[in-house]
């Protein structure tokens, strides 16, 4: 078995397959991960996203952007807006973008949802038209599932067909590991970044992918409050719910992604009720209830 490891959109991957002609992929995996962020990155000022919120009439939009920006809509419009890759000013303002936090007042805030809501940008003719030119897209909430499905694709071209893709958490999981079904285990929320990861479940990931959103290890506290990275679009704050985790199965892991998201801001029950009427859908939610951490799953 073959393992790649290395550092991409701010976080970590790790690649393990079985190649039968055992060949060096680490300089070709690294390659395709840097060329996606000239497309989807926010922190990189020349990468399309960048390009498209600075209104540059000359950007060109890549296979890759109209993907997600299509899809990004698809999953807004089923989710009535709880997912939506408009709330980049929102994002930035409350520090988890590309610029330092700001003290926010509630007219600010109020200010800024201006500039929030899917309908307000569509693809037209090759360009992004935005209702107002100061609406910023974040990619960020399902970027990391589509590079994920970008590398099983490069390896499925190889003719790598075992193989699992982990990039800062999202993974996806193809044929087998020594003619076993790989496994991958959900994590146990921790209080902080500093306390070890423990397994909650382990499940079997066959041909199939994982993505996880959680408010339990992206956040900053003030006067004794903590506020999440996942950003209500509806409201324009962090999302305050005794929902600490949601990990989505599909088979596709920027679809994984992107309802996993979308679920953090719905919430335990209207996310159970959504879930009903999705079958290719399977959630597993954490959350507390009466001062206990508890998990349900919806298959």
């Amino acid at each position: 078995m073959q393992q790649y490891d290395g550092f991409t959109q701010g976080t970590y991957y790790s690649i393990k397959c079985f190649d039968k002609e055992n060949r060096n992929l680490q300089s070709a995996i690294d390659s395709l991960l840097d060329d996606f962020l000239l497309t989807a990155s926010i922190f990189n000022p020349n990468s399309i996203v960048s390009r498209v919120n600075s209104n540059d009439s000359t950007v060109e939009l890549n296979e890759d952007f109209v993907y997600l920006f299509n899809l990004s809509m698809e999953v807004s419009k089923r989710t009535e807006g709880a997912f939506d890759i408009t709330v980049g000013q929102l994002v930035n303002a409350w520090g988890f973008g590309n610029r330092q936090r700001n003290e926010l007042t509630t007219n600010e805030i109020d200010s800024l949802r201006q500039y929030v809501g899917y309908e307000k940008v569509c693809l037209e003719n090759g360009k992004v038209k935005k209702e107002n030119p100061a609406i910023q897209l974040n990619f960020n909430a399902i970027a990391k599932g589509y590079s994920v499905d970008k590398m099983g694709a490069f390896l499925e071209s190889l003719g790598i067909n075992d193989y699992i893709v982990d990039i800062g958490g999202e993974i996806s999981a193809k044929g087998s590991k020594n003619g076993k079904n790989w496994q991958v285990a959900i994590e146990r929320p921790a209080d902080n970044d500093t306390c070890p990861q423990q397994e909650m479940i382990t499940i079997p990931l066959i041909d199939n992918a994982l993505a996880t959103s959680g408010n339990y290890r992206k956040y900053y506290e003030k006067d004794g409050a903590r506020y999440s990275h996942t950003i209500c679009p509806q409201t324009g704050y962090p999302v305050n719910h005794s929902l600490l985790s949601v990990t989505v199965k599909h088979s596709k892991t920027a679809i994984a992604d992107a309802y996993a998201t979308a679920f953090m801001v719905m919430g335990l029950e209207k996310s159970l009720a959504f879930l009903k009427n999705y079958p290719e859908l399977e959630a597993y939610f954490i959350y507390y209830e009466n001062g206990e951490m508890r998990m349900v799953g919806c298959e």
